[in-house]
């Protein structure tokens, strides 16, 4: 039993270190609590995802309805990449948040946010997915609103009411599955009782298709998507990383635990709900693609680049395939890399520079010749080219298309995936040129570095590097990734 409330550690103490954090004074004195609470929680992460399987239900509200947590492999996969960007970003934000307003009030939220993310991970049963859902949202509203301008409050109100309205969409379908399933603990293969559900199929299918476009609005796909690019802009740098990288990833996560660990593949697969899923989650990707490639201001960019790419993700998993749920796992993984690379990358010039627009950066490399090799890279990645990680998880997302049973749809997929691709690097390696050769040789030798402290530097090559090396050595992540497919898929008739 004590080894089983070690779930509640990860999950509780940020959110306890984060009120405790009004108490601290003085500037040094922050920035050694804020890393060490990160860096703890990162350890108390990782030990129980490198222990055996725990679960605990922690309070009963009644028969059915009750608390409980679970570190099952999915449950492993999100709080550890989440543990890994959450400090990396803290890190950054050390030094990015001095020339910003309200940082305490900044931090208690961040620290605090993280609790809710990994207590999102490790959630047992809907109902606790749910709490930790909003939970989420709630805490990472601070980030949109921090500037206090009108554009900020007006952001906030959108992404806290899209949130919303999203959330609740999803909270109409549990009412559903409380009746229509055995149990709403999250279970592999889906926990649905066939003897209700006959006769009541396509009561179901749209309860799902409901659901999937609740909690798609926070991972960014049409039509609840509008939240991102309107938030991001006005967000620190950050926020927005960690709101492009990981919050969005927060959505991703409902979608799989309903699909996969509530429904069921097997229930889903080769329904008119899947067909329908996958031609929003192609549209979101073509046209996040075609707003980023037009969009000049370079936060505004990225956001509708993340709309586009996640989309990547809902298409993969939406295929009901175990080699489009490897693809869906690893884009995961290697956006969240490459997004909060481009974040920290757009941070740093506007730290250093003021420059918010894709024009001004013309001969910035030689400025800031890190920020942008590491922007280079992540640029590589996001455009699927080898060695960087991001060609793995498109060729598996690729390979999942062929695959699909419904042709059609599989091949335009698999195409939209491509000509997304290209966009991609029309409104990324344009950057990159420009940034290193500007075209006007005598401005560019007579630039001075502005390049940034070690604090922003530092995460911003370790995620390169992590960038490279996951595109490189992919093997070790696939076995991870295909342990849980396997757990998944030995249910469905493939």
């Amino acid at each position: 039993m004590i080894g089983n409330t070690m779930l509640l550690l990860p999950i509780l103490f940020p959110i306890v270190a984060g009120l405790l954090f009004l108490t601290v004074k003085g500037k040094k004195q922050q920035q050694i609590y804020i890393f060490s609470v990160v860096l703890l929680e990162v350890l108390f992460v990782w030990y129980l995802c490198l222990t055996q399987n725990r679960q605990m239900t922690f309070w009963h509200m009644s028969e059915n309805v009750f608390i409980s947590f679970q570190n099952d492999g999915l449950s492993r996969f999100f709080a550890c990449l989440i543990s890994i960007i959450w400090c990396l970003a803290a890190v950054y934000s050390l030094e990015y948040m001095k020339h910003e307003q309200n940082t305490k009030r900044f931090f208690v939220f961040y620290i605090m946010t993280l609790g809710a993310l990994i207590g999102l991970s490790f959630s047992g049963n809907f109902i606790t997915l749910y709490l930790f859902y909003e939970m989420m949202t709630l805490l990472t509203v601070p980030f949109v609103i921090h500037s206090g301008t009108i554009e900020a409050k007006k952001a906030a109100m959108k992404y806290l009411g899209y949130s919303i309205f999203g959330a609740g969409l999803a909270l109409l379908g549990a009412f559903f599955l409380n009746y229509y399933c055995y149990t709403t603990t999250f279970t592999a293969g889906g926990t649905l009782n066939m003897t209700l559900v006959k006769g009541n199929e396509n009561t179901l299918l749209i309860i799902f298709l409901i659901m999937m476009i609740g909690f798609g609005g926070k991972a960014g796909m049409f039509p609840l998507h509008g939240w991102l690019p309107t938030a991001h802009p006005v967000a620190p740098s950050p926020a927005s990383a960690v709101l492009s990288g990981i919050i969005t990833k927060g959505g991703v996560l409902a979608i799989i635990r309903v699909a996969y660990y509530l429904f069921g593949a097997e229930f889903l697969k080769g329904t008119w709900v899947q067909q329908v899923l996958l031609v929003l989650a192609m549209f979101t990707v073509f046209m996040g693609s075609m707003l980023a490639y037009k969009e000049r201001l370079l936060k505004k960019r990225l956001a509708y680049s993340t709309v586009s790419q996640v989309s990547y993700v809902l298409f993969g998993l939406m295929l009901f395939s175990p080699l489009g749920f490897c693809g869906a796992m690893l884009q995961i993984l290697f956006h969240a890399v490459a997004k909060n690379i481009l974040f920290f990358t757009a941070g740093a010039i506007i730290y250093k520079t003021g420059k918010t627009y894709v024009n001004e950066l013309k001969g910035i490399g030689k400025e800031m010749p890190i920020v942008m090799w590491c922007f280079s890279i992540a640029s590589l990645s996001l455009v699927g080219i080898p060695p960087t990680s991001g060609f793995v998880s498109k060729w598996y997302l690729a390979q999942g298309g062929l695959s699909c049973e419904y042709a059609v749809l599989g091949l335009v997929g698999t195409a939209i995936l491509m000509v997304s691709a290209l966009l991609t690097a029309g409104y990324l390696l344009p950057v990159v040129a420009d940034a290193f050769f500007p075209g006007r040789a005598e401005e560019y030798y007579h630039k001075e570095n502005k390049e940034p402290c070690f604090l922003m530097t530092v995460p911003l090559c370790i995620l390169s590097v992590l960038a490279i090396l996951f595109g490189m050595f992919p093997n070790g992540m696939i076995i991870q990734i295909t342990q849980i497919s396997n757990s998944i898929f030995q249910f469905v008739s493939l």
